[in-house]
C-alpha cells in the first residue's frame, strides 16, 4: 500500500514529523494514539489504568488488523511508540506500507517529553532511566520492522520531514516535485 508508516520511540517526532510530511504530499494524516482514544473515549493514560498496559496493546493490534482491513491508502500514519513491540505488529504495519523509524537517543526524547504527565510509563522515580532501558529493549524490534531509519537528533520537524520524503518508496514523482518546491522555499 501507498502509506508512509513512522514508528519510533515515545517523543521521537512522530506525530509533528508525520503532520509535516501529510502536509508535504497531500496524504492524510491519522495517529494510532489518537485513533485509540476516540474509540475507547478515554485517555491512553486512563486505559493503562484501568485495563494495564496488555490489554492498550491488543487495542493496537486490533486497529492495525482494521486499518490493513480497509486498504486505505495516501495515509502518513504515526505509531505509539510500543506498537512495533509485537511481532504481529511489525508484519501488519509492513503491510500498510513504508515503515520509516525515527531514531533519537534518550538525552533528546528526555528533552522533549520531562514535562508531560500524560505518559504513563514515565511516570516513575527515574524517567531518564526508564528512557534508556526502554530504547535499549526496543531499538532492535523498531530496526527489525522499519525499511529506512532517520536519525532525528539533529534535526528540526521539517528537515526530518524532508528526509522521509527522500527516502519512501511511497512517494511517485509528482510528489517528488512538491517536496522540492516546498523545501526550496
Amino acid at each position: 500500500m501507498e502509506n508512509i508508516i513512522l514508528t519510533g520511540y515515545m517523543g521521537s517526532g512522530k506525530t509533528t514529523v508525520g503532520r509535516n510530511v501529510a502536509k508535504m504530499t497531500h496524504y492524510t494524516f491519522v495517529d494510532t494514539d489518537e485513533m485509540i482514544v476516540e474509540q475507547q473515549h478515554r485517555s491512553i493514560s486512563e486505559i493503562f489504568a484501568e485495563e494495564g498496559e496488555q490489554a492498550f496493546r491488543d487495542m493496537e493490534t486490533a486497529l492495525l488488523r482494521q486499518l490493513v482491513a480497509e486498504k486505505k491508502e495516501h495515509l502518513v500514519i504515526s505509531t505509539g511508540g510500543g506498537m512495533p513491540l509485537r511481532k504481529e505488529n511489525r508484519q501488519l504495519l509492513s503491510q500498510l506500507g513504508t515503515v520509516v523509524y525515527l531514531k533519537a537517543c534518550p538525552e533528546t526524547i528526555y528533552n522533549r517529553i520531562k514535562g508531560d504527565t500524560t505518559r504513563p510509563l514515565l511516570q516513575c522515580e527515574d524517567p531518564m532511566g526508564r528512557i534508556g532501558e526502554m530504547i535499549a529493549v526496543r531499538e532492535p524490534l523498531y530496526k527489525e520492522g522499519a525499511v529506512f531509519t532517520v536519525d532525528v537528533d539533529e534535526l528540526i520537524q521539517s528537515e526530518a520531514a524532508a528526509e522521509i520524503l527522500k527516502i519512501s518508496p511511497a512517494m511517485n514523482a509528482s510528489n517528488k516535485d512538491l517536496l522540492r518546491r516546498s523545501t526550496a522555499k
